[in-house]
């Protein structure tokens, strides 16, 4: 008997293999599923960096899973001219800016009135409580 009769298998059983490879790739896109809708959800910038980063996966399986490619192609497609919240604050007018002073600094002075109030109860309670004593 040769070494090499025993060495070679010339019909491996491959099946098993081959479905750990299949369940290992269905739960990766179950993550990148729902890294995408978290992301839409929360008007996230999709790309396939973003959603590599997201999902944690690489983003060469983003780029060989043809559905999933298409899917942030046509996702990253769609938010191109959308306002992000990044722009939208960055585009505030002088006007919007004025307005969001005013009512922080009317929300301070109210804060201040109230620290006052509390104060002179703190410190009426504290001279009830050394006279008692």
């Amino acid at each position: 008997m040769k070494v090499s009769e025993h060495m070679a298998n010339k019909e491996p059983n491959t099946q098993p293999l081959i479905k750990h490879s299949k369940l290992k790739t269905e739960r990766t896109v179950k993550k990148v599923d729902v890294a995408l809708k978290v992301m839409i959800k929360n008007q996230m910038l999709i790309n396939f960096n973003t959603v590599s980063n997201e999902a944690n996966v690489s983003k060469a399986f983003l780029y060989r899973n043809q559905n999933l490619r298409l899917r942030i192609e046509s996702l990253r497609d769609q938010q191109v001219g959308l306002s992000t919240a990044k722009k939208v604050k960055r585009n505030m007018t002088d006007s919007s800016k004025d307005v969001l002073i005013e009512s922080l600094r009317k929300r301070i002075e109210k804060t201040e009135k109230e620290n006052a109030i509390l104060k002179k109860r703190l410190q009426k309670f504290l001279i009830d409580v050394y006279e008692e004593i």
